[in-house]
């Protein structure tokens, strides 16, 4: 057993899939919504993104601070050498090794808490497209503080256009995350181990 979630990731990490969730919610019901049948009124949905994205601010703030205090944000350094290949031989892990019973490639110890494209994938995620969204969606809330044309272009159209699909990217990565997940000894392994901060490493693990 490797004590794999600390407290303020496990603690993170829940407020984080709940501020994400509601965002994405709200986010549809006011992109793709009528607003006369919408899924969630178009109020309640501006009040509620409004809401969710200045805790999603704070709680990534918890992530960034939780980070260098702990020493965790090492985990998210990528190692660029040999890269491909190793993010060919995770691949290949998931879409035929694991169904035919094979142990990970590159399995979780405490030296190594991703594997090549986990560690990909959440750098890419943490350090740009949360961000991203953050700045953007503060940038909508306040967009007197937009420019007017950057590069010719009304700043307040590029600035939700970077918004909707940063949001699209990140809700992309959350299905994907939520199904990887499940590809432990037994789906509900990965589950149980961000409730408890415990990862069992016999058998499969993500």
């Amino acid at each position: 057993m490797i004590y794999h979630y600390p407290l303020f990731i496990r603690l993170w990490h829940m407020l984080n899939a709940l501020f994400m969730l509601i965002l994405i919610l709200t986010g549809l019901s006011m992109q793709y919504s009528n607003p006369d049948v919408a899924l969630i009124p178009f109020q309640v949905s501006v009040q509620m993104h409004n809401i969710c994205g200045i805790g999603l601010t704070a709680s990534y703030l918890l992530f960034i601070t939780g980070n260098i205090i702990s020493g965790n944000g090492k985990h998210y350094r990528v190692q660029w050498k040999g890269l491909r290949k190793r993010m060919m031989i995770q691949l290949r892990h998931y879409l035929s090794g694991y169904f035919r019973g094979h142990s990970p490639p590159y399995p979780l110890s405490r030296e190594r808490k991703f594997n090549p494209l986990q560690a990909v994938s959440y750098a890419l995620s943490m350090y740009i497209g949360v961000p991203l969204v953050v700045v953007t969606g503060w940038g909508l809330l306040f967009p007197e503080t937009i420019l007017d044309r950057i590069f010719g272009v009304s700043g307040l159209v590029l600035t939700d256009l970077l918004h909707v699909i940063t949001g699209f990217l990140l809700s992309i990565f959350m299905v994907i995350h939520i199904y990887l997940c499940t590809m432990g000894a037994r789906p509900k392994d990965n589950f149980r181990a961000i409730l408890t901060g415990w990862h069992d490493t016999e058998g499969h693990n993500e």
